[in-house]
Formats: C-alpha cells, sequence, structure tokens
C-alpha cells in the first residue's frame, strides 16, 4: 500500500491532475470514479489504477489483485491509503478509484474524412464544464467530431473529463493552430460553416443542416473571434426572450446540435 505523499507515483499523479502541460507530455490524463474508469478500460486506455484502501476493503479485499486488475482489462494495480487518495483526488468526496489512462488521439484529416457529417467547433472556449456538457452533448446529438481552437480549455482537465459522462472516449476531437484557416479547408471541402452569434442575420432554425455543416461557438464573454467570424459561411442567432441577450454557451451549442439531428432524422 502507498501511504507517502513522496512516493513518485504520487507525486506524478498530482501532476497529471494539475498540470496540462505534464498531460501532454506524458499524454497520460486521470479519470476519477469506478465507472469512468472502465469506460476507460473498455476503450483499451488505461494503464493503471488507484485504488482507495476502504474501498478497495469493501469491494475486492476477498479477490487477488490480479483478479482486480483483470476486471479492469489488465490494468496494474496500486492499493493506496485514504490520506493519499484524499490528497491525489479532485473531487470533493471521492469516490475510491483513479485511473491513468492515455490520451485518445486524432487528426484534423480523420475527423473531416466523413464530408457529410455536422461538425461542431469551439472558439476559445474556457469554462471546464461548459466544454465536458458540450462533448457529451454532442454525443448525443450525433455529431461527427469536435475542433477546438488552440486557446480552448484543455479537455483533459479533470473537471472536464468528468463532466463528459464518458463522451471523451466517443467522441472525435482535435485542437487546431488556426481555426480560421481550418474553417476556410472545410468551406473548400464543401462544408458550409455557421458562427452564433447575437447579431446573426439568420435564426438558427432556418438553416439547413442536413448539407455538410460546421457549427461555431464562442468565447464565454467575447464571442466568436473577429478572424473567425470572417471565414464564416454565415451567422446564425438563437431568438431571446424577455432581457436576455444571449444564452449559455453549452445551452446555446445543445440548442443548434438538436435541431441539427432533429434535421437530420427528418
Amino acid at each position: 500500500m502507498i501511504s507517502s505523499e513522496s512516493n513518485p507515483q504520487i507525486k506524478e499523479l498530482v501532476k497529471l491532475q494539475k498540470n496540462a502541460r505534464q498531460r501532454r507530455k506524458s499524454k497520460c490524463f486521470v479519470t476519477e470514479g469506478i465507472k469512468l474508469t472502465r469506460e476507460a478500460a473498455s476503450y483499451g486506455k488505461l494503464q493503471k489504477i488507484y485504488i482507495g484502501e476502504h474501498l478497495y476493503r469493501q469491494e475486492w479485499s476477498a479477490k487477488m489483485e490480479q483478479e482486480v486488475s483483470e476486471e479492469f482489462a489488465g490494468a496494474l494495480v496500486e492499493i493506496v491509503s485514504q490520506h493519499i487518495l484524499e490528497q491525489i483526488s479532485e473531487t470533493v468526496t471521492p469516490q475510491g478509484i483513479l485511473g491513468v489512462v492515455k490520451m485518445p488521439e486524432y487528426t484534423l484529416e480523420e475527423i473531416l474524412s466523413d464530408e457529410k457529417a455536422v461538425f461542431l467547433l469551439l472558439d476559445a472556449l474556457r469554462d471546464p464544464g461548459n466544454l465536458g456538457t458540450i462533448l457529451r452533448t454532442s454525443e448525443g446529438a450525433g455529431m461527427s467530431g469536435v475542433i477546438l481552437s488552440r486557446e480552448s480549455v484543455d479537455v483533459f482537465n479533470p473537471k472536464v473529463v468528468r463532466s463528459t459522462m464518458g463522451a471523451i472516449f466517443r467522441v472525435p476531437f482535435v485542437y487546431v493552430e488556426n481555426l480560421s484557416q481550418t474553417i476556410e479547408k472545410m468551406k473548400g471541402k464543401g462544408i458550409s460553416v455557421y458562427g452564433t452569434m447575437m447579431e446573426g442575420s439568420e435564426c438558427y432554425d432556418q438553416v439547413d443542416y442536413r448539407k455538410p455543416s460546421g457549427i461555431v461557438i464562442g468565447n464565454e464573454a467575447n464571442g466568436i473571434s473577429w478572424e473567425v467570424s470572417e471565414s464564416l459561411t454565415g451567422r446564425i442567432r438563437i431568438p431571446m426572450g424577455g432581457s436576455l441577450e444571449s444564452l449559455n454557451a453549452a445551452v446555446a451549442a445543445a440548442v443548434v446540435m438538436y435541431e441539427a439531428a432533429r434535421q437530420r432524422r427528418g
């Protein structure tokens, strides 16, 4: 059992939880909770699991560690003291298990290979909760992939990972250096790209998403950047009642994505 904060594995876990640069360097991230860690195992991405002593005694104490490992697709198993578990967990009430997971990786070419699809593009989205919710909703709405500007929040941030509820393993995503250039590339492939903007000239449900399409959601505070807006095929708006000017980014994304899904079902 690991019971020391100075253990090199524990130090590495803390870095993976708190430092995006360390995650990129190691190409690994952390999952918390039994369900999400099992999801990582089912997709062949789980490398190692850390189980708190309380959970281990309650759930697996009658089994050998080899059996527990096999339950998580052969991942290495480490038991940690409850004190250490609380140190390495990002949640207020840890479920008792963390996984070290290999990052899924995609290329823009792979994501754009389905030219009849609908894609979501995120322009400098900064809130982890918004990004996690958007990835989860993207799966539900049948998006073919999510394209993020390099300025957007790290998809492997612990809060993002938890918010995706496993969609992080199922929805293809990629970061691009220049979103405007990516949009131009998409348009060159016959994909129309629409941005949600307050001054949009078309209502969001008047666009034909049955054709190859991209939907851009902007930064929570500043919306879509000028450079990206200049590349768009069109600007769309979500009508607001009352005194509201706009919706939360994740809500706005959901509204438009499900309109696209509705049209494609029809």
